[in-house]
């Protein structure tokens, strides 16, 4: 044997699958998938955050309209959605801490319930725009919100106009929330089957790790969604 074959080391039988030929070893590539998960979250705060921006000017310009259009959606329902997805991300780390730990029923069990979750908030949401097309708070020919007072102001009607740029911010940022569930649903549906064929380890579940940063960061916007859109000036 020449010595430069011999200076090859030969990991016959210890080669994981997973690793990508492109990556020298399993924390390149585990680091190499992450950053790349930052890099795409950092572009999604961009998005969500120029939505942020144009709702916190509008509502600065008509806070009481806005405040009126508030008090219309359903607070409780929201919170319930807020407690839903809170709950789904504690799903998230415990099915995390399952393939770290060598547990792979309990991974799936885990896996399993935070899309539940995510089911029940789309459900839920789902009812929060029924209500909103029966009571005719759709922005478009058929809006309408005439004689609604302004919380606090007993005597003052809320313009039909600004509330309906309430409705319409709110119906494209829940949306797009939304959306995302629905991606981090289709996710997670990959991540369980590949937990079902036993692919994460203790050693290897980078895509499990990266799926919950995604998964954390849809929670995180709607943490923020929830007052902004919900508990504007609720008690006069």
């Amino acid at each position: 044997m020449s010595d430069s074959q011999a200076a090859v080391p030969h990991h016959d039988g210890l080669h994981n699958p997973a690793l990508l030929h492109h990556f020298a070893t399993e924390e390149q590539q585990r680091d190499s998938a992450s950053f790349g998960m930052w890099i795409f979250l950092a572009t999604e705060v961009m998005f969500f955050g120029g939505l942020f921006c144009a709702y916190l000017i509008y509502r600065r310009w008509y806070f009481g309209d806005f405040a009126a259009a508030s008090k219309s959606i359903n607070a409780a329902l929201g919170a319930t959605n807020t407690a839903v997805l809170i709950c789904s991300s504690l799903t998230v780390v415990l099915a995390i801490w399952a393939a770290q730990t060598a547990r792979r029923g309990l991974m799936i069990l885990m896996l399993v319930l935070t899309m539940l979750f995510g089911v029940a908030f789309l459900g839920i949401k789902g009812i929060e725009y029924k209500d909103k097309f029966e009571e005719h708070h759709v922005p478009g020919v058929s809006f309408s919100f005439d004689h609604q007072q302004i919380p606090g102001h007993p005597d003052q009607y809320a313009n039909p106009q600004h509330a309906q740029i309430f409705f319409a911010l709110y119906f494209i940022m829940t949306g797009l929330h939304a959306l995302h569930m629905v991606v981090g649903l289709g996710i997670f549906t990959w991540l369980l089957w590949m937990a079902w064929k036993g692919r994460f380890t203790p050693h290897y579940h980078t895509p499990l790790e990266i799926g919950g940063l995604y998964w954390h960061f849809v929670d995180i916007v709607w943490i923020y969604l929830f007052p902004l859109l919900y508990l504007i000036d609720r008690h006069p």
